[in-house]
């Protein structure tokens, strides 16, 4: 009988008993238990942390059926039943002051009629205290705490100070019971996909341990390479039949497309979990995970900061930056890292630092084509027709039709960009270039606001110089001048030099000269 993938199933039971493919985390997650009792993790979305706590919440249930073949059966000698309170922040909108407490009114009352209504008059914080101690005390046993997207209320607030200033101090008060309580708790762990250091839980709860950014458990969430070849070998397989691939060809482009991300700096590569399984589901390649989000708020947060977008490509951060958004109005690197749009690349002992980068093509490509009509001037309002347009004027040689379509790009310019109109060229020009290099080879290098252009199609080089406020004839020059086609002098494919200057007076491209 052939399996079922379990595409927005969050439900370990549900799993279990539905002949749906589980990767087995349970040898992870008993050590997980073992080794601490206070924890936080941090995940991009559709990454699998809801099924950590329902798989977590089946354990803690002592439901040692579930678990059979899995390495938690032999590991597990015990199975205890724990009372837990497991608190779903996720399943709601978050809109008014009232709709947080409505929530956690919502499972404060289901815990109660279970054990009781003393305290049902106090505040939600002192209602949370006194469960805890007396399912406890009733019970016999210290109580489990799983709390699932804990910020969820917080991050549909931001932009709205009122309401974020409110929801943060009801969760500060909310979440710092546990502190007072801990002698009545066996375990608690509370996912999210960013950590806001102002809420008290980071700071009360001091011995809560982050482990986002842990190597002992980076592949707690998401999909390995090993777990990936060894749960999907046949998948694989039938995959590459299904595109007129090789079984290697198909492990390569599930590779470009789907994996690089690290959450450590020596974390094995991890697949997207959400973006495989609809992969093999649905037999064919595509951008699940990006076209389940849209990240709107963030390419706000970019525009806002005035963030050079070639340094999505380059960028660096501090681990304790990556650990907090409170600064996002002015740095938004560390939720692009957190909503899993950045990734981290490589590490700097000596600093301290780590190296972010686009984790994959489907990240990479989905979140430059966002980009494009957010940053220029589409005169169709459709991405992927420019797209496909621009491409085809470069691979046929049409260079002129092709700055045509660049120089709409640029048309109507607001006005309010005028004191950042050279870093907007920049910006528009990387996306311009970077979506070009999905189906060329593209090369982009800045220094000092000038941006060189190489892009190299099957018959066609074009050696690109561009000029702000100067001449195409400038431009051109340069080309000639410091002689950047020398490298292809050689290549027998047609060389166009390509001058093009913009200009700030009328907030566009002026002008542009080919030489072939």
């Amino acid at each position: 009988m052939k399996r079922n993938y379990p595409v927005g199933i969050q439900n370990f039971e549900e799993i279990r008993k539905g002949n749906y493919l589980y990767i087995d985390k349970t040898a992870l997650i008993y050590r997980l238990v073992e080794s601490g009792k206070y924890y936080f993790l941090s995940r991009p979305r559709r990454f699998g942390k809801s099924l950590l706590i329902s798989t977590l919440e089946a354990y803690f249930q002592g439901r040692k059926d579930l678990f059979e073949g899995l390495a938690m059966e032999t590991l597990e000698t015990e199975w205890t039943e724990y009372p837990i309170l497991y608190l779903d922040l996720n399943t709601k909108k978050y809109e008014n002051h009232s709709s947080l407490n409505e929530i956690l009114n919502q499972h404060l009352e289901k815990w109660e009629a279970v054990y009781g209504d003393e305290k049902k008059e106090r505040s939600p914080e002192e209602r949370f205290s006194y469960m805890i101690e007396k399912i406890s005390m009733v019970t016999g046993h210290n109580v489990v705490i799983l709390i699932d997207e804990y910020d969820k209320p917080m991050l549909q607030a931001i932009g709205n100070e009122a309401l974020l200033t409110d929801y943060r101090n009801t969760l500060k008060a909310f979440y710092g019971v546990m502190k007072s309580c801990d002698r009545y708790i066996k375990f608690a762990l509370l996912t999210g996909v960013t950590k806001f250091r102002k809420v008290s839980v980071f700071s009360d709860l001091n011995n809560l341990m982050d482990i986002s950014i842990d190597e002992r458990f980076t592949s707690l969430c998401g999909i390995t390479e090993e777990e990936l070849f060894t749960n999907f070998q046949e998948d694989i397989i039938e995959l590459g039949k299904e595109n007129k691939l090789t079984e290697e060809e198909t492990k390569a482009e599930l590779k470009k497309m789907y994996d690089g991300y690290h959450f450590a700096e020596e974390s094995e590569d991890i697949y997207n979990p959400f973006s495989l399984l609809n992969t093999f589901a649905k037999m064919r390649f595509g951008s699940y995970w990006f076209e389940t989000g849209t990240p709107t708020f963030l390419v706000e947060l970019l525009k806002h900061s005035r963030y050079d977008l070639h340094r999505l490509t380059e960028e660096m951060a501090s681990a304790d930056s990556l650990g907090g958004i409170d600064t996002m109005h002015t740095n938004p690197v560390p939720i692009l890292y957190q909503s899993g749009y950045l990734t981290i690349k490589g590490y700097d002992r000596e600093f301290q630092v780590y190296y972010l980068g686009f984790p994959n093509k489907e990240v990479e490509e989905g979140f430059t084509k966002f980009l494009l009509p957010r940053y220029a001037h589409l005169e169709t309002g459709n991405p992927s027709f420019e797209i496909m347009s621009f491409v085809k004027d470069v691979r046929q040689g049409d260079a002129d039709a092709f700055l045509r379509r660049l120089q709409s790009f640029f048309a109507d310019s607001p006005y309010e960009l005028a004191r950042d109109l050279e870093l907007h060229y920049q910006n528009v020009l990387f996306i311009v270039f970077k979506l070009l290099g999905f189906y060329t080879q593209a090369e982009y290098h800045t220094a000092n606001g000038r941006i060189d252009m190489v892009v190299k199609t099957d018959k066609y080089i074009y050696v690109m110089e561009f000029k702000l406020d100067g001449t195409a004839e400038e431009a051109l020059q340069q080309i000639n001048d410091k002689q950047y086609a020398l490298p292809f002098a050689s290549d027998s494919r047609k060389l166009f030099k390509v001058g093009v200057n913009f200009s700030k007076e009328i907030r566009g491209i002026e002008g542009w000269l080919i030489e072939d």
